[in-house]
């Protein structure tokens, strides 16, 4: 349908025609900006990242590799006249050298089992850090024995398969050395200000359940390790070196807080071993990725900041954080959007910006947030053509009083009462806000509209709101979800007639579990959920870990928690059309999860479909292949047609 300016809804395909950029880097000297782009063949369903350089005064972009493979994770030279990256033009991906000018690429590494991790310059640009896998891949036909505590992991496989050691490459040729040889995947290599060593996080301890956090490491150039912080500390997310090389910035949250705790930002002293957190009164913590700013005088007090992505009701922004002095933080930049930072100098930052209608695009502002400026503009074209509908804040308060912040995305078309999709996040410590939604966009385009929400156990909200699930999985959620359904429909936007539920992940267990306690959605769609806590403790990577944390304790200490909590328990009450979307080698919620509900509820006579996408892992309908997200796509909307 177009309007009268020519603009058309947001269609079934759409998503899979915007151009998606990576990673991206400023290349020194702050006259360009080097990115990965990522697109889709609709016709061949093909999909190639290519690599791009943006000039930052003009917004010129150049194409400098084809878009006939996988080009992606490029890295500047000191010198800022090569990029190092990434790609599979030669087979198993290899590390490659290309002029920052354009013109032939040179391979620079030739490992057998190829290179996995992005490569990491050297402060002389002499040599390049990466990690690669086994030089002998085990045959996956042999029988097979597992010591380790979780040996499988989603979107990696077999963990023996996978474990990543790092390698140190000379620019001008050779063989590669290999510096650590343990069962780790070693990963964010950092090399120190002097270059005689490489800070990195040596993750997925083999005795260990919780694979999300690291171990802190450093190696120097003889293969020597030496160890800083160990798994006991916290949950180690990201770190990198002070500039005069004697403390460490980590990203972390303490390992005896609950699951969803904030991180936090702390500083290890490497000679004495005492941390420090800098964010302690910055209510919402920090995320993964920062970049240090060591002349931050224009920002804060202190002489030494990093930049954070912090998020907060709905949105991301970024904040200076004071590395030195007393702790002192500041928010540089923010808006009804979502911000990722990618990088930064001593004059600017480079990040992506998006919103609810855009994934993002490339941006540059000044170190205190000002001068902002939009430097890539790849998805122009697709965002001139479709009428983007406007969407609704909604506040209200659930039964027991706690505000909850939730938003209602239109369709173009039609009058309200809307027939309405509660569409719930994963995580279950996801967030949804003014971020970009594929699945959002593609049902109002087709006249649905789309009700998403924040409930208990989202991010944004502080520890006590985002801890408020431990023990609690589904009991309390579904219920803030409930309330917000009935705020929609007494606003007028929602038809109660004509109201559909679904998700993905912990979305997809709440789908399950909240069509067990009423039948008033008239279609369901949950994509990969858990369904049974019970099975999923022993069977799903985060089982035994992420069931403790969650729930507090093992299924033979609370078995009521776990019933309780478990989609099965409710299955027979089930009367709603439920489809269920099952990626075949899914390891967070694997197979059996949805194979039980949907055994289920056929015995029951419920209506229920399943559709199997073979061969891929736990979100392969957002960022996997183009026959996966098209399978997707076709089937939660042909659903939902049907049935509202």
């Amino acid at each position: 349908m177009t309007d009268s300016m020519g603009k058309r809804s947001f269609g079934l395909l759409d998503d899979l025609r915007y151009a998606r950029i990576g990673s991206a880097r400023l290349a020194p000297g702050g006259k360009y900006a080097i990115c990965d782009l990522t697109r889709h063949d609709l016709e061949t369903e093909l999909t190639s990242t290519s690599l791009w350089r943006i000039d930052l005064a003009s917004g010129d972009a150049r194409q400098l590799t084809r878009e006939d493979g996988r080009d992606s994770a490029p890295a500047c030279s000191p010198d800022g006249r090569q990029i190092a990256f990434l790609s599979d033009r030669a087979g198993p991906k290899q590390v490659f050298l290309l002029p920052i000018d354009g013109g032939e690429a040179r391979q620079l590494t030739h490992l057998s089992q190829g290179v996995d991790g992005p490569p990491a310059w050297s402060p002389d640009g002499e040599s390049i850090a990466f990690t690669a896998g086994p030089a002998e891949r085990r045959d996956p036909t042999a029988p097979y024995r597992v010591t380790r505590f979780i040996y499988r992991f989603d979107g990696i496989g077999y963990i023996d398969d996978a474990a990543q050691n790092i390698f140190v490459q000379s620019i001008h040729g050779g063989a590669a050395r290999q510096l650590t040889d343990d069962a780790h995947l070693d990963r964010t290599l950092r090399w120190s200000p002097d270059g005689a060593e490489i800070l990195y996080l040596a993750s997925f301890d083999p005795d260990r359940p919780d694979l999300f956090s690291a171990k802190l490491r450093i190696v120097n150039l003889e293969g020597e390790v030496e160890k800083l912080l160990g798994l006991d500390w916290g949950f180690i997310k990201n770190a990198g070196w002070l500039p005069d090389g004697a403390g460490v910035m980590v990203v972390a949250s303490r390992g005896d807080q609950p699951m969803a705790t904030k991180d936090d930002l702390w500083i290890l002293d490497r000679e004495t071993g005492k941390t420090e957190n800098r964010t302690a009164d910055l209510p919402t913590g920090v995320e993964v990725q920062w970049f240090p700013v060591f002349s931050a005088a224009d920002i804060l007090t202190a002489d030494a900041a990093a930049l954070v992505n912090v998020v907060e009701r709905g949105s991301r922004g970024v904040c200076a954080v004071a590395l030195n002095g007393a702790p002192e933080w500041r928010k540089l930049l923010g808006g009804k959007r979502t911000t990722g930072l990618h990088d930064a100098d001593d004059q600017k930052m480079l990040f992506l910006s998006g919103d609810q209608a855009n994934p993002g695009d490339l941006r540059i502002a000044a170190l205190d947030g000002s001068n902002e400026r939009q430097v890539s503009r790849f998805n122009d074209d697709l965002l001139c053509q479709v009428e983007f509908p406007q969407v609704e804040e909604l506040r209200y308060q659930t039964r027991d009083g706690t505000p909850i912040q939730g938003w209602l995305l239109p369709p173009n078309q039609g009058e309200p009462p809307y027939p309405t999709i509660l569409y719930i996040h994963g995580g279950p410590h996801g967030w949804y806000g003014y971020q970009y939604g594929s699945d959002f966009q593609m049902l109002a385009g087709a006249g649905f509209a789309v009700l998403f929400v924040n409930p208990r156990g989202s991010t944004g909200y502080g520890d006590a709101f985002a801890t408020a699930l431990s023990g609690n999985w589904g009991v309390l959620d579904h219920k803030d979800l409930l309330d917000g359904v009935d705020y929609a429909i007494e606003a007028g936007f929602a038809d109660p007639e004509r109201l559909g539920i679904c998700g993905l992940s912990y979305g997809g267990y709440l789908t399950c579990y909240t069509i067990g306690q009423t039948n008033r959605f008239k279609a369901a769609v949950a994509e990969n959920p858990i369904t049974d806590l019970v099975s999923r403790y022993g069977t799903a990577d985060m089982g035994p870990w992420g069931s403790l944390s969650e729930l507090g304790g093992t299924p033979q200490e609370i078995p009521e928690v776990y019933r309780r909590g478990s989609p099965i328990t409710y299955a027979h009450n089930c009367r709603t059309p439920t489809l269920l979307i099952q990626c075949e080698e899914d390891y967070r919620c694997p197979a059996g999860q949805a194979e039980q509900f949907y055994g289920r509820l056929k015995a029951t006579g419920c209506v229920v479909e399943m559709l199997r996408i073979p061969g891929e892992s736990h979100v392969a309908s957002i960022t996997g292949p183009v026959r996966a997200q098209k399978a997707q796509n076709d089937a939660l909307l042909e659903w939902m047609q049907r049935y509202l």
